[in-house]
């Protein structure tokens, strides 16, 4: 497998991952946040669908199919890409992605590596870049915001991440146990 190939092949399972989040769970827990930033699930979907759309579509020259209303109107840089509006169902969001996703897969698989781009909300003399570095940055975006709904998930009802089947219930809880010993000799 080349190099592009393997990048593309993370970045598809890391969205999967990302997704899977939402499985099980109602729009309520989709939607609430749970940590002082409020991270919520469908914001990072939304966040991600736009992401996918710049990075890996507008920097390099290919105009995505739609247009994202808080991109359009400047909410973007208010965090409005972070959180879904009531109007937002999952389903459009889920879709949306959906989509961005399959957009950047066509920029992926028909441009080489070292094809040119350029991201028009970098500061100006740094925005030019290559479709390796922006496939490169949506792998780690991914990554990173499919870690945050690990968290996230885990605390709407405790589904954990990858690694959540290695102990069993009592398991997990002596461990945690231990963990906060260990940092209580430190209060």
């Amino acid at each position: 497998m080349d190099l592009k190939d393997e990048l593309h092949q993370k970045l598809r399972t890391t969205r999967a991952v990302l997704l899977a989040k939402l499985e099980g769970i109602g729009e309520y827990d989709r939607r609430r946040p749970l940590v002082p930033s409020g991270t919520n699930l469908l914001g990072l979907v939304k966040h991600l669908a736009g992401l996918e759309y710049t990075y890996l579509g507008e920097s390099l020259g290919r105009t995505p199919p739609e247009k994202l209303a808080w991109v359009e109107d400047g909410t973007i840089w208010d965090g409005a890409d972070m959180w879904a509006l009531p109007s937002e169902t999952s389903d459009y969001l889920i879709a949306l992605y959906q989509r961005a996703c399959a957009f950047a897969d066509e920029t992926i698989t028909s441009l080489d590596l070292d094809a040119p781009a350029s991201v028009a909300h970098w500061p100006e003399g740094g925005r030019a870049t290559t479709l390796g570095v922006l496939l490169i940055r949506m792998v780690d975006e991914t990554a990173h915001h499919a870690g945050h709904a690990d968290i996230i998930r885990e605390l709407i009802d405790g589904t954990g991440g990858p690694d959540a089947d290695v102990l069993d219930e009592a398991g997990w809880s002596a461990y945690y146990t231990k963990l906060q010993q260990a940092a209580e000799t430190f209060r």
